[in-house]
């Protein structure tokens, strides 16, 4: 079939000429992963790498294997008890045998990803929220604690039927199971259970970070991952054979559709480095010479990857085969976005998806406007829709105009599982509110410009500000706090918390994070700082105004950073203000020295401020 190439708004009008789904004859990911192995069976599938010191020697399983196995744990689970409408949770490090779950999972039951470095009562919550039958995890392995985890989240499980140790031993009487011992007594060929899968059908349930104490569950149909895969296709540029590196974790929709589902539905080759993934030090300072050895076509990464792929030693490699990245789930700053394509000669294609549905991408082979995040996918809408306090609607929003970023399409989700979390979400029927705020530009662009709810996203990772807040209110001598994400050159932001103490009370920060450290369920949610203020900023009728505080703590970062320019300036302001196209904007009021040029000040900035995403401007004085 010829590779369609999406390069403006009008080329994707074009393409939904001929309805979805008519474009496709696959109605499950298990149909669809299967169409994927038959282009060439005995073309490799997924290669691990252990370490980026030993990537020319991987562990690689050709299509035929990969279907075998899948199928093969499809009915595994089927045999443990698992049918269309029961859940299989897993705990597991980026394996080929994570896939061999994620997609036996979806053939048999619903598949449910967990992250591991959650804490065990979050793994718990998670798990009694999706009503998980059997728990997948790795098993007892030297520098993990997933097992660990596993056998305790065991205990607060009263109506799971069995847990399953990947490279672990079987112990039945306990309701233990090898997943190795076991798998290959079962049928490869096809599946047991005879079970016909429907579109609408429930695939998958994953967890995202939510703002209310239960945890917030996205249910993904089979439609959902297979549009997803379809539509990704249209707006990038893989084809079958080719090579995708896969460093972002199999828990997280990035590394288990976009560079899982969508290249094995096209036959292409996964590149899985390492268990650890980019966590993995090895990896990053091994990754142009990784690309190199698989001459690979495309990687999917967040900011902080490529910031700290910028530092990386590229030396000899040669990464001509790099025809792009893929870049989402977290701000990319114009200037990391500029030095990263100059250093690497590598495309950034920015994206924008949530857990909910991806909605956006800028064209591989049409203008890239750097900054946006690129044109409605195929067969999906997205408008700028004016609401109310109570996020209905009101209006849409005119050309350029700031307003909630809404969404419809075959990607995006049906509700979150739990009815709590629904409220509001839906300010016209069928149009998703994503929560971010934003603005569509006369070429059908879309531009974030700030998000109303109040996640906090640390290099991609969802963090609740509420559970902070919650265990700070657990201490005895705040009167009032509040979490906000810090603006950081690496992660894009990190979280930190202001403190408003009680009359005659305080903490030293020390005390408060070590209470925090204890308290918070997600180590990557504890703060890296605690601001004590004498007066948290409020609206009229009593609310913390955190825009106030996304303002100081911008303030307090682009201020730290500027210090350093006393050799080349008599002084440096900075102010941070709203601003209707960029959402914050900080201006910069430099008076250089006498003899320095304005030039070498600004080329200073910028090599201080390139790999922060907040706006700025410089005002000479």
């Amino acid at each position: 079939m010829k590779k369609i190439k999406i390069t403006d708004l009008s080329s994707i009008e074009a393409v939904e000429k001929i309805p979805l789904e008519k474009r496709f004859d696959i109605q499950s990911t298990y149909d669809m992963i299967k169409k994927g192995a038959m282009i060439n069976p005995d073309a490799p599938a997924i290669s691990l790498i252990m370490s980026g010191d030993q990537f020319d020697a991987p562990l690689q399983i050709n299509y035929r294997e990969f279907l075998k196995k899948v199928t093969q744990t499809a009915n595994f689970f089927h045999d443990l008890g698992i049918g269309p409408k029961d859940v299989v949770s897993y705990i597991l490090p980026n394996l080929p045998h994570t896939h061999y779950v994620l997609w036996g999972a979806e053939a048999a039951g619903i598949a449910n990803p967990i992250n591991p470095m959650l804490e065990t009562k979050t793994i718990a919550d998670i798990c009694n929220a999706a009503n998980t039958k059997v728990l997948v995890a790795l098993g007892e392995f030297p520098g993990s604690d997933i097992w660990e985890k596993a056998l305790e989240v065991r205990q607060h499980l009263p109506e799971l039927k069995a847990i399953v140790s990947i490279f672990g031993p079987s112990d039945e009487p306990n309701g233990i199971y090898g997943f190795d011992d076991k798998i290959e007594s079962y049928n490869g060929d096809q599946l047991d259970s005879n079970r016909i899968i429907i579109p609408d059908d429930t695939a998958s349930i994953y967890h995202t970070g939510g703002t209310t104490g239960l945890p917030k569950l996205v249910p993904h149909t089979h439609l959902n991952e297979v549009a997803l895969s379809l539509t990704s296709d249209m707006a990038t540029e893989l084809n079958s054979g080719e090579v995708i590196l896969v460093g972002l974790p199999l828990f997280h929709i990035n590394g288990t559709l976009m560079t899982g589902s969508y290249p094995l539905s096209i036959g292409a080759h996964i590149v899985l480095m390492s268990p650890q993934g980019y966590r993995n030090p090895s990896i990053i300072e091994n990754f142009y010479r990784i690309a190199e050895h698989y001459k690979a076509t495309a990687f999917s990464a967040v900011p902080t990857i490529l910031s700290m792929l910028l530092d990386a030693e590229k030396g000899e490699a040669d990464i001509s085969s790099l025809k792009y990245v893929i870049c989402g789930a977290a701000p990319l700053s114009v200037d990391l976005f500029e030095r990263f394509e100059t250093y690497s000669g590598i495309k950034i294609l920015e994206i924008y998806g949530l857990t909910e549905g991806n909605a956006s991408c800028n064209p591989y082979y049409g203008e890239r406007k750097i900054g946006s995040i690129g044109l409605r996918l195929p067969y999906h809408e997205i408008k700028i829709f004016i609401v109310d306090g109570d996020g209905a609607f009101v209006r849409e929003a005119k050309t350029n105009e700031i307003g909630a970023v809404c969404m419809r399409g075959p990607c995006v989700f049906g509700g979150y599982l739990e009815e709590a979390h629904n409220k509001g979400i839906w300010p016209r029927e069928g149009w998703f509110n994503s929560g971010d705020l934003g603005r569509q530009d006369e070429n059908g662009y879309l531009w974030l410009t700030g998000r109303k709810k109040e996640l906090i996203i640390r290099g991609g990772h969802n963090i609740d500000p509420q559970m902070i807040e919650n265990a700070l209110y657990r201490l005895p001598e705040v009167q009032i706090a509040a979490a906000v994400g810090r603006p950081d050159q690496h992660a894009g932001e990190v979280p930190v918390a202001y403190v408003q103490f009680k009359k005659n009370q305080c903490l030293t920060e020390k005390q408060i994070l070590e209470t925090l450290k204890i308290e918070i369920g997600e180590p990557a949610a504890i703060p890296k700082a605690i601001y004590v203020i004498d007066q948290m900023p409020l609206t009229p009728v009593g609310k913390i105004f955190k825009p106030d505080l996304n303002r100081d703590v911008t303030l307090r970062v682009y201020s730290n950073e500027l210090k350093v320019l006393g050799d080349l300036t008599n002084s440096v302001e900075v102010q941070v203000n709203a601003d209707k196209i960029h959402g914050l904007l900080a201006q910069i009021i430099v008076n250089p020295k006498t003899g320095i040029e304005a030039e070498s000040v600004r080329d200073r900035i910028s090599d201080l401020l390139a790999r922060y995403t907040i706006c700025y401007e410089l005002i000479f004085v």
